[in-house]
């Protein structure tokens, strides 16, 4: 029989969690979605979120929990398929799962979070648990820690202009961690772009007004006709999701590693941190 220990906490029974309980080990709680991702890769982005977080735990000690497949993504509604929670569910639910390890003195948890739309409810629910817990939890937007020196890296000239909705990371990363999945020969760069109030559309929630962007309640299909929202799908690959995510799972156990060092209390911190 392997002795080596698991990692995914759903894999565990109650005793062999209970064993890990007594080395305050780091929880992972990954977070993803179901949304649109343009005509050449699967809806359910979590998917990517699951497999580095598990990567990450298995590397670095920590436990990654089951992860949390829908996210708010209002601007992804207007779309069949996808499954988005309100505000108040998205909030709710994360709010639960933290307050089951914390309810049991577990208080090094880390939000691994795949989808840039659920960062601002994310906010709320850890300043809500900070008031409640005395307790910091940090939250990795995982495609946003991606520095510019690997985008330059994987894309030369293009670099960060590839970071978009429908191109990469996302679509790198499909193909290389599940590309029996993608459909490249679907790609479809010439997108349609929309307008609204006779406006150009700028991203997911604006137009444009005197090259200035105006905060608008804008769909992804108003926006765009095929889900690819800017950059060039046709420029990914399998070698450079292999990039991203050795990246990702690096730098995530990096971050476990000091997470294990530091406590999570805000009532640790010393006189002198304020210090000029």
């Amino acid at each position: 029989m392997s002795t080596a220990k698991k990692h995914l906490l759903e894999d565990m029974t109650f005793l062999e969690f209970q064993e890990r309980m007594g080395e305050d080990p780091v929880i992972l709680i990954p977070l993803g979605s179901q949304e649109i991702q343009g005509p050449m890769v699967p809806m359910g982005d979590f998917m990517l979120t699951r497999e580095i977080a598990s990567r990450v735990a298995e590397k670095s000690g920590a436990i990654a929990a089951p992860t949390m497949p829908f996210g708010y993504a209002e601007y992804f509604r207007s779309v069949p398929g996808g499954i988005a929670l309100s505000a108040d569910a998205f909030r709710a639910t994360l709010r639960d799962m933290l307050d089951n390890f914390l309810d049991h003195g577990l208080t090094k948890l880390v939000i691994v979070n795949g989808h840039s739309g659920n960062a601002p409810l994310i906010d709320q629910v850890i300043r809500a648990v900070r008031r409640d817990h005395d307790v910091l939890v940090p939250c990795i937007n995982l495609w946003r820690s991606i520095p510019d020196a690997l985008w330059n890296e994987v894309h030369g000239e293009f670099g960060k202009k590839a970071f978009a909705h429908g191109g990469d990371p996302i679509t790198s990363v499909y193909l290389h961690l599940f590309p029996d999945l993608t459909r490249m020969d679907a790609v479809e760069i010439d997108a349609q772009f929309g307008k609204m109030i006779d406006l150009p559309t700028a991203g997911l929630a604006a137009v444009r007004f005197q090259g200035t962007e105006i905060g608008l309640p804008v769909n992804v299909d108003d926006h765009c006709s095929n889900g690819i929202a800017g950059g060039d799908a046709s420029r990914s690959s399998a070698d450079k999701g292999a990039r991203f995510v050795d990246h990702l799972v690096t730098f995530c156990s990096d971050f476990v590693e000091h997470m294990r060092s530091v406590s999570s209390s805000t009532k640790a911190k010393s006189k002198g941190e304020y210090a000029a």
